[in-house]
């Protein structure tokens, strides 16, 4: 099933990735105006939480992934900046 038409909201748009990172289209995403909300940029299992009114249906947030298994250690955080530097992300 369309992830779309599963969600049912209107006034929503889905950008799929493969083989890409989130993080290399996400300014362009935030730089369109008609864009008010990012509710996740992830490689994670998602969940969309939905509300149903009268008038309809509206994304109240989303469920990114599971929870988490440890703590980030030091060359972990090295590694995950390092990778951020790679994309020009500024830190």
């Amino acid at each position: 099933m369309n992830n779309l038409q599963a969600v049912g909201a209107g006034h929503a748009f889905l950008v799929v990735l493969k083989q890409a990172y989130p993080i290399n289209v996400l300014n362009a995403i935030k730089m369109c105006p008609e864009v008010c909300s990012i509710f996740c940029a992830t490689a994670n299992p998602v969940e969309v939480i939905v509300a149903e009114t009268e008038q309809g249906r509206g994304i109240l947030g989303v469920i990114d992934g599971s929870s988490p298994k440890a703590m980030e250690g030091a060359d972990a955080v090295k590694e995950r900046k390092d990778l951020l530097r790679r994309f020009d992300y500024k830190l």
